[in-house]
């Protein structure tokens, strides 16, 4: 019987054996298919982060790198309106529409602010400072919530992110964009011409965008692409927000419009970029013939147009004894109205964003700013502000109507293009009968938008006159290049003091050069010294041309004075005080 039962279990044992080897296959077989579709789920993602770049990327090592080390994370500034950060594998959620930061055991948040990165924000997107809708910040996943969203595509280059903040305007476009842009990039050294920019505002490329291509020879990307590509985007490598040390002007948004109280550029740095610009544009600046120096007046075609304009340049032509020539946004390329200004001798316009072109002048030239009715010019200072910078050389002159028999207003046009016939009709009144826009924050007062938008007869006998005036003092030739270097400390400061009477004392400071001067051609050099009573809070400042004086007006015996010295060069270039002398009458 052993036996019989022996032979009856052995197919069943070879049958349960052929099953065995059988679902090994299966499962060996289903693990290749598995392995196979994973292979060529991640060649597509490949292929797809291939898209973005030239750079090669291993996405397999890239997600490994996400998935182990997370989100990384170290930031300058110590505010969130003057912070850069810089990430590592920092993702984007194109169904959110929000940046994720993925934490590991391995991730660096720096700094770490825990809530107070809602307190508004960790930084601004764009160099507009503290505005609320310019905020960037996170949200936080752990590492291990990838297994569970869609397979990341990832983004090879280096990639600089930020918004734009309007760019339908000219002068946002080179005051909040294009400068603040290329001189971040200048803080990085990997922020180079194979960057990317990644703009997050979502607006379209607008009429300029040709001008943001400049700045990099990747394609800038709109947030709107970033849909097309996938549902979780990651940068391999970014630095997010704009520095802000490049901009001049506020716009009005917690109080009115004017120049930042602490501006940080001058007329140099902005020159080298307009450089910068018009060698991407393939532009040269050609020298002119001495008897060739022209003037450019800007035209406009559709509204704060300026109704005499031949007799306008027929006026400067007499006035000036040299040609005149128009240029327009509208009938125009950038690249050849640049061309234009960046050799002309003055630049003639009616306020508005296409002055800022004026950064492209030469030094020496002229900008002539033309204002409506009713609109003051020194509460609307861009680009005076500009042209005044030390460095841009430029000389300015604002001309305002004054007379309303010269103005044409158009109060049945939409509001924004200065119409008012939806406001009620004692305002309407109001706005008709002032002479005068008062200040007020941007960007919707009605009474600016009507005067601002009116078109314009210039009286040419006052303008003239303001010409004359502004002007009589300026070379319209081209002008060297001023220069702007400081003076060091003043060296050995010394002092001395002698008591002549009980009441009568001298106190006598003596320095030498600053060590830099030796080397310079100053035309000015002049010396500021303080003096200051010890425990007193006020002190006696003296403007002196020599290296030594002796003192006795306000001078008392047998007290110790504080004795502060420093350097001018031509007027207003101020060096730093040397160390506080301490002298005892």
């Amino acid at each position: 019987m052993r036996a019989i039962g022996c032979r009856m279990n052995l197919p069943a044992v070879l049958n349960g054996l052929l099953v065995s080897v059988v679902a090994a296959l299966l499962w060996k077989y289903v693990r290749l298919v598995e392995h196979t579709s994973q292979l060529e789920e991640e060649l597509q993602l490949t292929r797809q982060s291939q898209e973005f770049s030239q750079v090669r990327i291993d996405y397999h090592g890239a997600l490994l790198a996400l998935q182990e080390h997370g989100t990384r994370m170290v930031c300058t500034g110590k505010m969130h309106t003057d912070r850069i950060c810089r990430f590592d594998y920092l993702c984007y959620c194109t169904e959110a529409e929000e940046f994720v930061f993925f934490h590991s055991n391995a991730s660096v948040m720096l700094p770490n602010l825990g809530s107070r990165r809602f307190q508004p924000a960790l930084l601004d997107l764009s160099s507009v400072e503290d505005h609320n809708t310019q905020y960037f910040n996170f949200l936080e996943l752990p590492a291990a919530a990838l297994k569970f969203m869609p397979k990341p595509v990832f983004v090879p280059d280096v990639t600089l992110i930020l918004n734009r903040f309007n760019p339908d305007n000219l002068m946002h476009i080179f005051h909040d964009d294009l400068l603040p842009v290329y001189y971040t990039m200048q803080q990085y050294s990997d922020l180079d011409d194979e960057a990317r920019l990644v703009f997050m505002e979502g607006w379209g490329e607008g009429a300029h965008f040709d001008l943001y291509r400049l700045l990099s020879s990747k394609q800038p990307l709109l947030k709107d692409q970033l849909k097309t590509f996938g549902k979780l985007m990651c940068f391999t490598k970014s630095y997010v927000g704009l520095s802000k040390m490049t901009t001049w002007y506020q716009y009005g948004f917690v109080q009115p419009q004017g120049p930042k109280a602490n501006i940080l550029i001058s007329g140099n740095e902005i020159r080298q970029f307009a450089s910068f610009l018009m060698e991407r544009l393939n532009i040269t600046r050609e020298e002119e013939e001495e008897d060739d120096d022209y003037i450019v007046v800007f035209k406009r075609t559709t509204n704060r147009l300026i109704l005499n304009e031949a007799e306008l340049l027929l006026a400067l032509a007499q006035e000036f004894q040299m040609r005149t020539v128009t240029v327009s946004l509208e009938e125009q390329s950038f690249d050849n109205i640049i061309q234009i200004i960046s050799r002309a001798a003055m630049l003639v316009s009616m306020h508005g964003a296409q002055m800022i072109t004026s950064m492209f002048l030469p030094r020496g030239a002229a900008v002539v700013e033309l204002f409506p009715y009713g609109v003051n010019p020194e509460q609307y200072t861009p680009y005076k502000t500009l042209a005044s910078l030390p460095g841009m050389d430029l000389q300015y002159v604002a001309w305002r109507n004054t007379m309303e028999e010269n103005t044409v207003t158009f109060p049945d046009r939409p509001w924004d293009q200065g119409g008012i016939v939806h406001l009620e009709k004692e305002e309407q009144e109001r706005i008709l009968a002032s002479k005068e826009v008062p200040r007020h924050l941007c960007c919707r007062n009605p009474e600016w938008l009507f005067r601002i938008y009116q078109d314009t007869t210039v009286d040419l006998a006052s303008f003239l006159d303001v010409l004359r005036d502004g002007l009589k003092k300026l070379n319209l030739k081209k002008a060297k290049v001023a220069s702007t270097v400081h003076p060091g400390r003043v060296r050995e400061p010394k002092c001395q003091t002698s008591v002549q009477a009980t009441n009568e004392a001298k106190l006598s400071v003596s320095w030498q050069i600053p060590w830099n001067l030796k080397y310079l051609k100053v035309k000015e050099v002049k010396y500021e010294v303080w003096i200051q009573e010890q425990g007193e809070n006020t002190y006696m400042p003296y403007i002196l041309p020599h290296q030594n004086y002796t003192f006795s007006e306000n001078i008392k015996p047998f007290t110790t004075y504080l004795v502060w010295v420093r350097c001018i060069f031509n007027k207003n270039l101020l060096g730093p005080f040397a160390d506080v002398l301490i002298c005892k009458t």
